[in-house]
């Protein structure tokens, strides 16, 4: 008789390493924000993948990083306290920038070794990003300095974005994961409301557009949700907060373009998701110092 799994697995790295990528790739859908921009995850987001035989809830975690203030603390508390419930954890190294400065890997990712050792868990390695090397030579260092961090490590090489060599990641991380009934339903794809994935999808739209010129100091809330049972529709206002106002002026462009553009990307996506029409209306709102204010970063639900 064949016995069920259920496991959780923390997805542990630098900012931009490719953690939610990987999430995604391994959902088959869209569950955690992706950015070319580093720290765009401020949360721990959880993706379930559910199969006849498993369950595992994958923890996608905000970048491990040096940076001070109280929202970076807030940051580095969500995945530090990710592996303190995790069954096995996954450590993910971007090969394309290691390969290309290999100086970086004791500044940026000896500072994992310590922390991830005292789980006592189970550590895999996954080397991102290794179809944006075209010197391959140039990969070696960043896998010989991974095997000295983690010797007892299983080590991949990987593309989380075209999903090359994830299958054998995914295929360990069912072996090492724990006996267990699922906890949740095989339905479900995440352990986060509707309302945060439809303010992380804003917040996306808002990276998208923006690029270069991304203000970091901006968050989203939902102020109201309105299912109309007559028309099917949904009515969503959300704000979008900025620390400074020079910013304010950035994100609603001229005459509103860039606003209505984050809006109307959102809109379809958010559509898509809850499967009904939707009404979306966004303001911009300027909040001194919000980065920096416990009270607020908790009511936003940074960092959980």
């Amino acid at each position: 008789m064949n016995t069920h799994k259920f496991g959780m697995v923390a997805l542990i790295g630098p900012p931009n390493a490719g953690k939610s990528t990987l999430m995604n790739q391994f959902l088959g859908q869209k569950v955690a924000i992706v950015s070319p921009r580093p720290q765009t995850t401020r949360n721990r987001i959880s993706g379930i993948l559910s199969t006849d035989e498993s369950q595992v809830v994958f923890l996608d975690t905000p970048g491990i990083h040096r940076l001070r203030g109280k929202m970076n603390k807030f940051l580095l508390d969500s995945a530090w306290n990710a592996l303190a419930n995790c069954d096995v954890v996954t450590v993910m190294i971007d090969a394309a920038l290691y390969a290309s400065k290999p100086h970086l890997l004791d500044k940026e990712i000896a500072p994992l070794v310590k922390p991830v050792a005292k789980t006592g868990r189970p550590v895999l390695v996954a080397i991102n990003k290794v179809d944006r090397v075209k010197d391959k030579p140039s990969l070696l260092p960043v896998l010989q300095k991974a095997n000295e961090y983690w010797p007892e490590a299983e080590i991949f090489p990987v593309s989380a974005l075209k999903g090359d060599g994830t299958r054998p990641l995914l295929d360990k991380i069912l072996e090492l994961i724990p006996e267990g009934p699922p906890m949740y339903p095989e339905d479900q794809v995440s352990t986060v409301p509707l309302r945060f994935m439809v303010s992380e999808t804003i917040r996306e739209k808002l990276f998208l557009s923006l690029r270069q010129e991304l203000p970091y100091g901006t968050a989203v809330e939902i102020e109201l949700w309105e299912e109309d049972p007559e028309s099917g529709r949904v009515n969503i206002s959300a704000v979008i907060y900025t620390s400074k106002k020079n910013h304010k002026g950035m994100i609603i462009g001229k005459q509103g373009a860039t606003l209505k553009d984050i809006g109307s990307r959102a809109r379809k996506e958010i559509q898509e998701m809850l499967d009904c029409r939707v009404h979306l209306e966004l303001w911009v709102k300027v909040r001194d110092g919000w980065t920096e204010d416990p009270g607020f970063l908790r009511a936003l639900g940074l960092g959980e």
